[in-house]
């Protein structure tokens, strides 16, 4: 079991949505301190009056895309806050609906930086120290995206799943060399946050923030390797080797309808 009360938790993203929701969780379960990091100070000025009250709440302002900003943000941290037991990257981004032939080179780079690169550089300044002090938990807030191929969101699919691919990998290189630190990899459904606003699901449910971000905890908690949710979502790599292609592409596509789950995308309003 890995333990939140006592410990120091780091949030990307957490001045909104379920970041938001995460790092209330993780002050209510006994976190020394929590930390936030978010593009917009607003959000996090409103986060910490909302969430003082429940323990030691610090922000930062920080594009998470910005490596050298990420390195001086964290050296920041360490010397104000001390270790940071337990990461949540939860930072990312979708860049609309477009099919990939009208995507543009700035859309392509930014999605890949947050979603992707920005989680390793992240959590490459913090798992050494974990590992030295054999002690910490990263967990990486993916997407179902990163286990269905999905039109209109090609480019946020692929950097979906080159977080599942690294997150995966890390995890089993702590594992080889015995570490106690955990990777936990998590892959949800479209969740109501306004960050997909407008889609549309046939059959498999829009998620419910806070039970969702309920039960990341949980998997952080009980280290889970990784976490699927809802938790049919499970099946798919199952029916991706079992099934034909054309099959998979029906089943999931047509009858599912999850191919046309963009179709009426519009995000989140700014």
């Amino acid at each position: 079991m890995t333990k939140i009360r006592g410990n120091c938790v780091l949030v990307t993203g957490g001045a909104s949505g379920i970041g938001r929701i995460m790092g209330r969780m993780a002050l209510e379960k006994g976190a020394s301190c929590l930390i936030i990091w978010d593009i917009n100070e607003a959000n996090i000025a409103s986060t910490k009056a909302e969430l003082s009250s429940l323990g030691r709440v610090e922000g930062y302002v920080v594009n998470v895309a910005d490596n050298e900003a990420v390195v001086a943000t964290y050296e920041r941290v360490k010397a104000e806050c001390g270790a940071v037991d337990i990461l949540i990257n939860c930072a990312g981004i979708v860049t609309g609906n477009k099919t990939f032939d009208r995507q543009s080179v700035d859309e392509i780079v930014r999605t890949m930086e947050v979603n992707s690169i920005a989680p390793m550089v992240i959590a490459l300044q913090m798992l050494p120290d974990m590992i030295a002090r054999d002690h910490g938990h990263i967990c990486n807030i993916a997407s179902a995206a990163g286990m269905i191929s999905n039109p209109k969101m090609s480019v946020y699919a692929a950097s979906k799943w080159a977080m599942i691919g690294w997150s995966d990998s890390v995890r089993i290189e702590l594992a080889e060399r015995k570490s106690r630190v955990r990777f936990t990899t998590v892959a949800p459904y479209y969740i109501n946050t306004g960050m997909f606003d407008g889609v549309r699901s046939r059959i498999v449910p829009i998620l419910n923030p806070e039970r969702t971000s309920r039960k990341i905890i949980r998997a952080i908690e009980h280290n889970r390797d990784f976490r699927g949710i809802p938790f049919s979502f499970h099946l798919i790599r199952l029916c991706q080797g079992l099934l034909p292609v054309a099959w998979f592409d029906f089943l999931f596509g047509k009858v599912f309808g999850i191919f046309s789950t963009m179709d009426h995308f519009t995000g989140r309003k700014k």
